[in-house]
This record gives C-alpha cells, structure tokens and sequence, in this order.
C-alpha cells in the first residue's frame, strides 16, 4: 500500500524497516539487548523475535528507538506530506503524534490468508499472530481514512489516488495556516 503512495511521490518512513535496521549485528541496540537478556535472543547475529516472553521487554528497549528515527526520518523527508508506516499503531503512543489515521483494512479470513501464504505459518501459529494483535474492530476506531484492501489491486490503486488528492489538499491547508 506504502508503494502506491511511493509512485506518487510521497514520503514514505517504514518502521518495519527502521525496526529491522536497528538491530542489524553489530548495532548498539543488539548490544543493548544482548547486555539485557543474553545471548539467547539473538539469532545468528541479529532479534529472535519469536519469543513472546520476552517481546513486551524487548518492546521497551526497541520502541523508543524506532519512534525517534521515525520522527528523524519524517522531519528530513521532503514533500507536501509524509506517511509514516506504523503496522501495530493502535498499540503504539505514536498514534497521539500522527494528524491522520489511514488503516488498510481486509477480512480476518484474508489477513489469515496472505500470513500463510507470506510466513508461511501454520494455521493455529497464524491465528496466535492474529490473536496478539489489536483487532479488525480496534484498528478501525482510531482511522480517519481507511481503504479496504479486499478488493484487487486497481480498487486499491485508485482509493490511494482519491486520498493523495484529500492528502494534498490537508497539507496545502496546514501549510497556509
């Protein structure tokens, strides 16, 4: 969805990526980490995030790490708006920073669907996935825009359109008060 919104030139900030990117081997974060839980989280060098024991305090450690390069990120990118990609936002405090809420939304039957086919899980492991996150209902409250993200890739190409116009528009407004 991010890569539509990249094709028309927006700012993109991931923190998937900056999630990863922080605890490549050799980062002070995977030290950090290391100091903290031992060697038996770490993985050939880098996160083992499978443990969900220990996630929430990993969560402390890595969390206010990734907020503030996203925030670094956004306040460097260039463009009328930047998105910041946030997959578990509604669990995060960096939704109280954001001025709107795009949630991609999907069935529950395809959000289990595309985890098999993408991490290719077994179906009980994928429902604990699933079971661990907010809900299809709580991610919707919080959205002030949400695109659903069933109905193929045109209708989806084209709901990003119609936002980026509404994007445009927000930012202009913003920029002229």
């Amino acid at each position: 969805m991010a890569g539509y919104f990249a094709e028309l030139s927006v700012a993109i900030v991931d923190t998937d990526v900056i999630a990863r990117e922080i605890v490549v081997a050799g980062s002070d974060a995977l030290q950090q980490i290391r100091l903290s839980f031992g060697e038996e989280v770490i993985n050939e060098g880098s996160l083992d995030r499978a443990d969900p024991a220990r996630r929430k305090q990993l969560e402390n450690i890595l969390h206010p790490l990734i907020r503030k390069a996203a925030f670094e990120q956004a306040e460097a990118a260039n463009g009328p708006y930047v998105m910041i990609v946030v997959p578990l936002l509604f669990e995060s405090p960096m939704k109280a920073a954001m001025d709107r809420i795009l949630v991609v939304d999907c069935s529950e039957q395809t959000q289990l669907t595309r985890l098999l086919a993408r991490d290719k899980e077994g179906e009980s492991q994928a429902n604990r996935i699933i079971a661990a996150q907010a809900s299809r209902a709580d991610r919707l409250s919080i959205a002030d825009d949400v695109i659903s993200n069933d109905d193929g890739l045109a209708a989806t190409r084209d709901a990003v359109k119609v936002l980026h116009s509404q994007y445009l528009k927000f930012a202009e407004d913003k920029s002229s008060h």
